[in-house]
């Protein structure tokens, strides 16, 4: 067993503040239904027209597969950085390094492209002219992105019950609408299985790779349960468990409403740059001129929301690299008072904000506005990969040990390993250049901090750091056991790691 310090001594989070219950709202509102909705039900459209029911339910199940993996590597390793930490400590730090410097590249981007529409969708309540006005927008999402910050520096326990209200709302507004759109029908289209299928309308592979990337963009951010898992209590059990059920959640969300904007509203208007937001269209169908407004509100609530597990997405991830010294040391810093990593909020505020504002002048940055989804959608593919190759790896001694280990720790995580890899491969030779530069560029920026710090001889880099072996827990049952050691933990665990 590697010397390790006493988890005591490597963390400054607040212990056991979450329970169960809020892992699920977390993970619900990181996928954030109703913005994923409004801002690439367009895009999707674009890409698998009628299909993108169908597009979503291919990339649910490999996803869940994801969602398994972070949920059995969680059980082995409660760190903040999550894929950081399990895809470095299974498969190799360099990976593990990428892998987190991923979810800091992505949530990044993801500051500068919410934002706005935070501000727009603000503003639209009061006032057509003012959604229009691209310097008030950039202000009063600004003001929402700050005062986001601000709740996350305050603390999980504020947050969580931030996420309660905002994600609450939005969750009824679209299931009231989604079904009642769907009871009342339409004229668009008429409904047809095939929506659900999907086989033979994608234009082949290339097709089902983009709408592929386009659909995990949807699902991403229910992770943010595995970087609050330190915070967590029970966190070996609840913060797996909450993003599986986000996951499960939100697909069936999107399914209800992809399906509902298919029948209300016809592709012709989709693709239309001068028609009104397609769930403002779809309120309307069911409450005229006041359901628009309605749905508006959930977008509204649903940016705000994800803005905020966003940034303890990337916070969390930016405050265990730091702690390991792979990034600046004062990442690894929390608040005295508050036991948030307040160097890594104050850094990424800063960051954000001023490509936010810079976008109402320059065009490389409006670039990454209109290029950001795939960009996201890249990084994404890539370290959920990695997570789901870092988890077979990790327990390969206790896959045969039962059925059920052999299909949800190894089978269906490695399933949804290879989806992600080959949808990332895919995209590569087909995206445009400029979604490339982006999501590539951003990941090779990288390349500088893990350099400079391996040679400077961090810690996590060593030969003979401790890895990950899930052998200590020989009782792990996919289905019907737990292990032996899944108790609460309020830290960076490496009670079940050996040295390899």
């Amino acid at each position: 067993m590697s010397n390790v310090p006493p988890v005591e001594t490597r963390t400054g989070l607040r212990a056991n503040v979450l329970s169960g219950f809020d892992t699920v709202v977390m993970a619900i509102a990181g996928s954030a239904p109703a913005y994923s909705l409004a801002a690439t039900t367009v895009t999707l459209a674009g890409t698998a027209g009628l299909i993108g029911p169908a597009a979503l339910l291919w990339c649910a199940i490999p996803m869940l597969g994801i969602a398994w993996a972070f949920n059995y590597l969680g059980r082995i390793d409660v760190n903040a950085g999550a894929s950081y930490s399990w895809v470095g400590r299974a498969l190799h730090p360099s990976l593990g390094f990428l892998a987190g410097w991923s979810v800091v590249a992505s949530a990044t981007i993801f500051m500068v492209i919410g934002s706005l529409p935070a501000g727009q969708y603000t503003l639209s309540l009061f006032s057509d002219s003012a959604s229009n006005n691209k310097t008030l927008c950039i202000l009063v999402g600004a003001a929402w992105f700050l005062a986001m910050a601000g709740l996350v520096l305050l603390g999980a326990r504020i947050t969580a019950h931030a996420q309660w209200i905002m994600t609450g709302i939005e969750l009824v507004i679209l299931t009231v609408f989604g079904i009642a759109a769907l009871v009342h029908g339409g004229t668009a289209a008429t409904f047809s299985w095939s929506w659900l299928w999907g086989w033979g309308h994608f234009g082949g592979s290339a097709g089902f790779a983009a709408a592929a990337l386009i659909a995990a963009f949807y699902f991403w951010g229910w992770d943010v349960t595995a970087n609050l898992s330190e915070e967590t209590s029970n966190s070996r059990k609840n913060s797996g468990f909450g993003g599986l059920i986000g996951v499960v959640a939100v697909f069936a969300l999107f399914e209800v409403i992809t399906i509902a904007v298919n029948i209300v509203v016809s592709q012709t208007t989709i693709a239309d740059p001068n028609s009104a937001p397609v769930l403002t269209i779809l309120g309307n169908s069911v409450w005229p001129g006041v359901g628009g407004k309605i749905m508006v509100v959930a977008v509204m609530l649903s940016t705000i929301a994800t803005l905020e597990t966003t940034l303890i997405q990337v916070t969390r991830s930016l405050f265990a690299m730091g702690r390991d010294k792979t990034v600046p040391a004062a990442f690894g810093k929390s608040h005295s008072r508050w036991q948030t990593p307040w160097v890594a909020i104050a850094a990424v505020v800063v960051v954000s904000l001023g490509l936010f504002v810079a976008s109402n002048n320059f065009s490389n940055v409006n670039k990454i506005l209109a290029h950001g989804f795939n960009a996201i959608g890249l990084q994404i593919a890539f370290y959920y990969s990695l997570a789901g190759l870092a988890v077979v790896v990790a327990y390969r001694k206790l896959l045969t040990k039962s059925l059920s280990n052999l299909f949800f720790i190894g089978i269906w995580p490695l399933a949804g390993a290879l989806f992600m890899g080959y949808t990332f491969v895919e995209n590569l030779t087909t995206l445009k250049a400029a979604d490339i530069e982006i999501g590539i560029g951003a990941l090779a920026l990288g390349l500088i901090p893990m350099i400079w710090y391996w040679v400077k001889g961090s810690e996590y880099y060593r030969s003979g750091a401790v890895r990950l072996d899930a052998t200590a827990s020989d009782e792990v049952d996919a289905l019907y056991g737990e292990s032996t050691l899944a108790t609460s933990s309020s830290g960076p665990s490496d009670t079940l790691a050996t040295d390899i």
